[in-house]
């Protein structure tokens, strides 16, 4: 089975999430914490909606409330990320996920946002996925690992 095939049987049943932001030497947000949530995702033929919402802890600070809609269309040789969060009208394409190997799907090109590059690693687990992101930019000098498990 491809890493696409698995990715697209992984999806629908994802409902939670765990995630910690680290910032390396080049970094000048102090964005360091952890977060985690609920996922739901939505199914509509070859695209899965997650709807995430949870808690967001910056480093020595109080949780806050996020929400997050991140939406998955998969074609035979790709899964095209995009983020919703201000509504599908409104998506923002991220990057398309191309498989590595049997295991893991890579951005293919990194998604610049301003001066800010952003790409993904995507590990696939029997019990879910792992999504590293790497965010680098002339102030930014990001990591975020996500865990996205089944229940």
């Amino acid at each position: 089975m491809t890493a696409i095939i698995r990715l697209h049987t992984l999806l629908p049943q994802v409902t939670h999430f765990a995630f910690t932001a680290e910032t390396g030497a080049g970094s000048r947000t102090g964005w360091s914490g952890h977060g985690q949530g609920s996922v739901r995702a939505e199914v509509e033929g070859d695209t899965v909606r997650f709807h995430e919402s949870g808690h967001f802890t910056l480093a020595g600070q109080q949780p806050v409330t996020m929400r997050n809609l991140y939406c998955w269309r998969l074609a035979p040789e790709r899964v095209a990320l995009a983020h919703e969060r201000r509504g599908r009208e409104a998506a923002v394409a991220l990057f398309d996920l191309v498989a590595a190997d049997a295991d893991t799907l890579v951005s293919e090109h990194h998604h610049q946002c301003a001066a800010d590059a952003y790409s993904a690693r995507l590990h696939l687990l029997v019990d879910g996925f792992d999504l590293a992101w790497r965010i680098l930019g002339p102030r930014k000098d990001e990591t975020l690992h996500y865990r996205y498990r089944l229940a």
